[in-house]
């Protein structure tokens, strides 16, 4: 199901999940996806928002099952749910998707069958921060009939995996270069601080 399914991610959450990367470039970061099936093809997962969620211990997220129910709560009056979670590893050359990213996807795999997996790619978020990069700096998973979490090759990822604006790395590139990643705040520093607003209003202002 999730092989045939497509994905459109809006520009903001693209732009935050990187931020959100970049930030905590020596730690595993984390976060959840927000969104719907599209009212014009049920087979379009559209992408409405990223949460920064963690950079620390993500195997033990205690705070997991909190954030699911704030996420829910503040978006389902939009008509949004929790439709897949992105991932960055702590160390540079480590481009495997890990076992908590993928229990975590599990979990929301069981109340959204399309969910997806990001996994952010340290290499090219290192060619963005030299003003380098062009192409999408994450990695497309789904769960397939086996249970397993299947990495779409690079055919199938342009394909499965766009964003919604083209100008999307442009704007990207504009933020990296005013450290924009600054700002952002993940839910991690919400508990440690509860003025900070694990939303972000005011990230792209």
């Amino acid at each position: 199901m999730g092989a045939e399914c497509r994905y459109e991610v809006a520009q903001p959450a693209y732009i935050k999940l990187v931020l959100h990367a970049l930030k905590h470039r020596c730690y595993p970061v984390g976060g959840l996806l927000v969104g719907r099936l599209s009212d014009a093809d049920a087979s379009t997962v559209q992408i409405a928002d990223a949460i920064p969620l963690t950079h620390s211990q993500i195997g033990l997220l205690p705070s997991l099952e909190l954030a699911l129910i704030q996420v829910e709560e503040h978006f389902g009056a939009e008509g949004l749910s929790v439709v897949g979670y992105y991932h960055a590893n702590e160390r540079y050359d480590d481009a495997e998707l890990g076992n908590a990213a993928k229990k975590i996807g599990d979990h929301i795999f069981r109340y959204f069958p399309r969910a997806a997996l990001l996994l952010l790619e340290n290499k090219r978020l290192e060619e963005l921060l030299k003003g380098k990069g062009r192409g999408l700096a994450v990695q497309l998973y789904t769960r397939d009939s086996s249970k397993s979490w299947r990495q779409a090759g690079s055919d199938d990822s342009s394909q499965l995996l766009t964003i919604k604006e083209p100008s999307a790395n442009i704007v990207l590139l504009d933020y990296i270069t005013s450290e924009k990643w600054q700002d952002v705040v993940d839910f991690d520093d919400h508990l440690d601080d509860i003025s900070k607003d694990w939303l972000n209003p005011d990230l792209f202002k």
